[in-house]
């Protein structure tokens, strides 16, 4: 047996298809069906099932994926551990982030962590909370950053303590544009733009809503807080967003933000890491580093209208 075998044998697995797994490791289909064919030679026995498209384990692939992940595992121990022989001069890192600290908190810290370290390879991936929690799980990520967040099997939450707060974004020309907040019950008079689902953002949206007694429906889902200022800004609606996100438009007046009285609107980032993993030193390196970088906790600051300029 081989380790490549393995790792063939686990993607196909993970992914159910020939075709996706030789996709998703960077081989020809033929040359994935030949290791899993030499596997099964070895092993005498067959580990999948072809369901047409699609394949499913046997019980002997079932017993065999639990040991094959161990021993992958272990090899990528073994790799970290001996890379860390030299400290910190060198290493690897991927972390993934929800938008809102993917997009508007992160860059500037991995900015600063890579001068800090230029030795670490450090990427970072971008998509919902959900997918990342995903991610994580299956072992495509070192780290993911979260909002919102709430432990599922197998995640550990190592650190915490960024903190984003939400506020209402309106146009200019908006009526509440010029007032320092609104009641809660008004919130549903209006079109509410919200992200889509899975989006730690929504989440934090929706419970706020629930604990205030409204139940406001959406008026648009847009998948990216970007999208969401754009529509804002052409009046198709209001929306929460995270105040990071729209710090450049609130100062130039192109968007007015407002408080919402009585709605709690904060959340913490989280760090999240699959306790099946040991974290390495460049993961421990990163944490440390967001620790230490830690802002305090914004405050939002209503938007100036701009100034109107005599002809």
């Amino acid at each position: 047996m081989t380790l490549r075998q393995f790792e063939v044998f686990l993607a196909v697995a993970a992914e159910k298809s020939f075709s996706r797994a030789a996709k998703k490791i960077h081989l020809s289909q033929p040359t994935l069906s030949e290791h899993v064919a030499e596997l099964e030679d070895e092993l005498g026995t067959k580990l999948f099932l072809r369901q047409g498209r699609t394949v499913a384990l046997t019980e002997a692939g079932r017993v065999f994926q639990e040991h094959a992940g161990r021993a992958v595992s272990a090899v990528d121990g073994a790799r970290r551990a001996v890379a860390e022989i030299g400290g910190l001069a060198r290493g690897s890192l991927v972390v993934g982030a929800s938008t809102t600290p993917g997009i508007y908190v992160l860059p500037e810290r991995i900015a600063a962590f890579r001068a800090r370290y230029p030795g670490i390879d450090l990427k970072l991936r971008i998509a919902n909370s959900r997918t990342i929690e995903q991610m994580v799980r299956a072992h495509e990520l070192d780290l993911g950053v979260v909002g919102g967040h709430v432990l599922g099997a197998g995640e550990q939450c190592l650190a915490a303590g960024l903190v984003d707060d939400l506020v209402l974004i309106v146009p200019p020309q908006h009526p509440w544009a010029r007032r320092k907040e609104i009641g809660v019950e008004r919130l549903c008079d209006q079109p509410l733009l919200m992200r889509e689902e899975g989006s730690a953002t929504r989440l934090v949206t929706e419970r706020a809503l629930q604990q205030a007694g409204l139940r406001c429906k959406a008026a648009m889902e847009l998948d990216h807080t970007e999208a969401i200022k754009q529509a804002v800004a052409a009046g198709l609606g209001v929306a929460l967003v995270s105040v990071q996100a729209v710090r450049g438009e609130v100062a130039t007046g192109r968007l007015a933000a407002v408080r919402v009285r009585n709605l709690r609107l904060r959340r913490h980032f989280h760090v999240i890491h699959d306790e099946d993993r040991p974290l390495s030193a460049s993961g421990r390196a990163f944490l440390e580093f967001l620790e230490r970088t830690r802002p305090a906790a914004p405050t939002p600051r209503r938007a100036q209208r701009p100034a109107r300029h005599r002809q």
